[in-house]
């Protein structure tokens, strides 16, 4: 038998066995012409799933902090390139990173894949990604592109600004022109990973820093100075050291009230040692800066607050610390908190950071809400009542708004204080409403 007719006999022989094999597999539930197709997708998905590429899947998991391409970049850059971040949110925090080569993902892969990018938090699970390369058309914090290949967004013009420098007692804020990249911070603290390269601990600083009063500390009184409180060590902290707090009214979720205005409040804790203090773990350093701008000298509840930041970096958990006198919780974790008014970028555009004032604007309100409902309200708590009250002509059918005005700002500051995110019957749903305040410098009269 010659060659041609050996290796002829042999894939018929071949066909005929796979023929068979295919028959014997094949389900009577299931049509033969179907089944090979699906199992010959899957089986391709799983060897690209599972192939070395230039582009990692990063799933960020328990994401407290937020997740920016700052951020990102910052941990996979001592790993090697960092060419192109895409960051999606339909699961959760999930991102794709392109790096420069196969090696580089490589030991992106080896060195961060189950690391904390926080104490705590913000969990990686990094597996390899299918596509090959990275589509990047802006750069902003939910994608950038690192080769160029983007254009930087345009910076305006530069100008004077319309008051000079900052007034006494503040500093002014570095230079930043909007649409700058965002510097990296100095590393303070470093990550426990077992052999692996350090993974940041801390949080990364944000563009534009508010108008901070540095020098907030000289200025308070002796008891409430201490070992963790005044100047943090590089004005970069998260924490902010509230005083002046009315023992008997305030709780952990009034003060979230008041602080959720300026930024996403993480943690809320009252000190035992010192009754009227609570130390507050914000989302930002921009937010504690926004915080003490704001509030700091604001009088309610026959208190005067004093705001500043703290010597720590981050409120620790230190086990059980019980309650108030109140009855409430002295320690209260907010970061899941669906109240946090600046999650995205979407949410924060919509808050206009104001100065306490006696209007309050109200939203998220039952079409029903009207002046003698809000009276009831406010008598409820034992709270001064409005002086006026306007609707705002509704354009939903959902919900309505409006404004209320009061006689003084420490009046509107106490009904924000104990109303905001009151709960109010909705008996046309399943949940009820979630009342939003916040402060206003708009003019009710203007709205009669």
């Amino acid at each position: 038998m010659s060659f041609e007719e050996h290796q002829g006999k042999r894939r018929r022989l071949s066909e005929n066995g796979s023929e068979i094999k295919q028959q014997e597999d094949f389900s009577s539930h299931e049509p033969p012409h179907e089944r090979p197709d699906r199992e010959n997708k899957f089986s391709r998905e799983r060897e690209m799933a599972d192939q070395p590429n230039k582009v990692l899947l990063f799933t960020v998991v328990n994401a407290v902090y937020p997740i920016t391409t700052d951020v990102l970049h910052m941990i996979c850059e001592p790993c090697g390139e960092v060419q192109r971040i895409v960051i999606f949110r339909k699961r959760g925090v999930q991102a794709m990173i392109e790096f420069g080569s196969i090696q580089d993902a490589q030991r992106a892969k080896a060195s961060l894949n189950g690391a904390d990018i926080y104490s705590g938090c913000c969990t990686l699970k990094i597996e390899w990604a299918k596509p090959a390369r990275l589509n990047v058309y802006k750069n902003d914090d939910e994608t950038w592109d690192y080769t160029g290949a983007v254009e930087e967004p345009n910076m305006p013009m530069q100008q004077p600004a319309l008051l000079g420098d900052a007034p006494a007692g503040f500093s002014n804020p570095p230079p930043y022109r909007t649409g700058q990249r965002m510097p990296v911070p100095a590393q303070r603290g470093r990550g426990g990973m077992r052999g692996r390269p350090p993974v940041l601990h801390t949080r990364p600083r944000r563009p534009n820093p508010p108008l901070m009063n540095t020098n907030v500390h000289q200025q308070m009184p002796n008891e409430y100075m201490g070992e963790d409180y005044g100047p943090p060590m590089d004005g970069n902290t998260t924490v902010l050291m509230v005083y002046g707090l009315n023992p008997e009214k305030m709780t952990c979720e009034r003060v979230f009230n008041i602080l959720c205005l300026y930024g996403n409040v993480m943690k809320v804790k009252f000190l035992k040692s010192k009754p009227g203090t609570a130390m507050v773990q914000m989302g930002d350093p921009s937010a504690v800066g926004r915080a003490i701008s704001n509030l700091s000298g604001m009088k309610f509840f026959d208190e005067k607050l004093v705001l500043a930041p703290s010597k720590q970096l981050y409120l620790t958990d230190t086990g059980p610390v019980g309650d108030l006198p109140n009855g409430t919780p002295a320690q209260v974790d907010f970061g899941n908190s669906r109240n946090n008014r600046f999650q995205t970028n979407e949410q924060a555009a919509k808050n206009r950071i104001q100065n306490p004032a006696k209007v309050l604007h109200y939203y998220n309100a039952p079409l029903e809400l009207n002046e003698e409902k809000m009276k009831e309200i406010c008598q409820e708590f034992d709270l001064a009542i409005p002086v006026k009250f306007t609707p705002f002509k509704t354009r939903s059918e959902r919900s309505s708004s409006g404004l209320m005005e009061f006689d003084t700002k420490a009046q509107a500051m106490e009904v924000l204080t104990y109303i905001n995110h009151h709960k109010l019957d909705n008996p046309a749903g399943r949940f009820p409403y979630i009342l939003k305040l916040c402060f206003s410098t708009a003019s009710t009269a203007t709205r009669d």
